[in-house]
């Protein structure tokens, strides 16, 4: 039991580092948000549909299950057009930051939809982070609407997060996966309709955003997306939250490297960067002070 959960462990955290690259083309893309995330999501679900036809999967679900994976896959649809949408009006530093509040609205909702008792210093740790997101805001004020956008990615991430670890346990994960981002790009596809972008000019992509898409769609979404529902049968929906939040470190270290985001950003930023990442660090301290390793193997 415990080398199944170290693998699943180790498999996560390989998972977070390939998606802390995910913002890096979020800011390469020179497309819009609302192409992007199209683009992604159809790339997506052609190669999803592709290897469950090549892996034989059965497709059918029930009714019930259907329009519930559905509510879910407009969640990842938000969830993404907040993500990508932060970073476009901020940077990749900023909108991960922010992002880190996941772990606060985890500790909120996972006991609500799985029926637990809320361990406060789950929410204790939550708290630490939210305040210093309060503190970077206070200081970078010109990114305020990245900021935002990035804590609404958060809380769509941390909702779709815990759903998914209760439908992990009823159907499999490529199946999962398949019928939500389907969900997600109809939804979409309705919306840009009725907005009426669909234009010549919506479908013309240059060559970075054309590369950028294709690795964010084969690399950091087919893969990741299928094998992350998977792990949620043997990982709790906070403790991959938690671990999540190592994208912020990820994310940040590579936009130095490609982007110069250190230019863009005061000292007292990676402060706050500092405190958050000593908050992820001490839940992990409490989880392991607080609960036995077999309570750990099932609530995390």
């Amino acid at each position: 039991m415990v080398k199944g959960f170290n693998k699943h462990y180790f498999l996560l955290h390989f998972i977070v580092f390939i998606w802390g690259f995910s913002p890096i083309l979020g800011r390469y893309i020179t497309a819009n948000t609302w192409q992007l995330v199209w683009f992604r999501i159809l790339i997506s679900v052609i190669v999803m549909f592709g290897y469950l036809i090549f892996t034989k999967h059965d497709f059918k679900i029930s009714k019930k299950h259907f329009w519930q994976l559905s509510g879910i896959g407009l969640i990842i649809m938000l969830h993404w057009l907040t993500f990508y949408g932060a970073i476009k009006v901020s940077n990749v530093s900023v909108t991960m930051v922010a992002f880190s509040t996941g772990t606060l609205f985890s500790a909120i909702i996972e006991p609500v939809l799985y029926k637990r008792k809320i361990r406060f210093y789950e929410v204790f740790i939550g708290l630490i982070i939210v305040a210093a997101i309060a503190m970077i805001f206070s200081i970078e004020t010109q990114f305020w609407l990245g900021i935002l956008l990035g804590i609404a990615a958060a809380f769509t991430s941390s909702l779709f997060g815990v759903l998914n670890g209760i439908f992990s346990h009823k159907l499999k994960p490529g199946i999962i996966s398949f019928y939500e981002l389907s969900a997600a790009l109809i939804g979409l596809t309705i919306y840009i309709s009725f907005k009426g972008d669909f234009s010549s000019s919506f479908f013309s992509l240059d060559s970075p955003s054309i590369i950028g898409l294709l690795l964010l769609s084969l690399v950091c979404t087919v893969f990741p997306f299928i094998t992350s529902v998977d792990l949620a049968k043997y990982i709790s929906p906070y403790t991959i939250v938690l671990t999540v939040n190592l994208e912020t470190v990820y994310g940040i270290i590579w936009a130095i490297l490609f982007f110069h985001e250190n230019k863009e950003l005061k000292p007292a930023f990676y402060i706050g960067v500092v405190i958050i990442l000593g908050a992820i660090f001490l839940n992990s301290y409490f989880n392991r002070l607080y609960h036995k390793p077999d309570e750990r193997q099932s609530a995390s």
